[in-house]
């Protein structure tokens, strides 16, 4: 986490800017401010593609990783964050945003080029986070993230089941009644979990895992996929 408040001028004027971006779109309060890496790829750039490319150059360290990688600034707020990276302020807001992950987070390793996940903006531009300098920082604002967005787009999945319709998160969807991916359509008695392996999506049913289907990089919020079969399989709330 970063030092206590402004130092330079510089500061002062980018911390403004981030208030007044939050505050337009009412995120709440600021809980915790974080360095990070950011890009911004193409906005006709397929998510999982950019990202792709991304970890390519930083793995080879070539002259396109120097150009990618820029310095941010990640505040985390009640509802939702902002990034500051090369003078603009992304506004992310939890109960819209779509988080991509691509890579698990780890300890910072400039060689490696740490985790990666992509996120949209409340203009639905898309920002690539990656971790910063600070060591075990990309762990903690990730968990806050997956529990920012869960927190706020689960009562809303769930009221949409409720009213009878069905939810995708990529090759897969549900509805109150089943789960589907591919051939495979299924009752929620006889799912029992889902998981995030290696990067991929993987479903139990009957006691048989089922994957890999689709990469948790082209699901979007796979987090609150997995909440969701937790809640409505056989061992959840219902």
């Amino acid at each position: 986490m970063t030092g206590p408040g402004p130092r330079t001028p510089g500061d002062e004027l980018l911390l403004a800017r981030i208030s007044a971006a939050a505050g337009r779109e009412r995120l709440g309060r600021r809980c915790a401010t974080y360095k990070g890496v950011a890009h911004t790829p193409h906005a006709k750039t397929p998510p999982v593609r950019a990202v792709r490319r991304l970890l390519a150059h930083v793995r080879h360290g070539g002259p396109a990783a120097a150009r990618e990688r820029d310095d941010a600034r990640l505040d985390l707020y009640e509802r939702g964050m902002t990034v500051a990276v090369k003078g603009r302020i992304h506004v992310v807001r939890y109960d819209t945003t779509s988080v991509f992950r691509t890579s698990p987070p780890r300890p910072y390793d400039p060689s490696r080029g740490g985790g990666a996940c992509t996120l949209t903006d409340v203009t639905g531009r898309r920002v690539v986070l990656r971790g910063g300098p600070e060591q075990g920082d990309e762990a903690r604002w990730w968990a806050e993230i997956e529990r920012g967005v869960s927190r706020a787009q689960l009562p809303a999945a769930l009221a949409a089941l409720d009213r009878g319709e069905r939810l995708t998160f990529g090759d897969v969807w549900l509805t109150s009644e089943e789960l589907g991916r591919g051939e495979i359509r299924v009752p929620w008695s006889r799912v029992r979990r889902v998981r995030l392996r290696d990067g991929s999506v993987e479903l139990d049913v009957d006691g048989t895992w089922h994957g890999p289907g689709s990469t948790a990089s082209e699901i979007p919020n796979p987090f609150v996929l997995r909440a969701l079969v937790e809640h409505l399989g056989p061992d959840g709330a219902r």
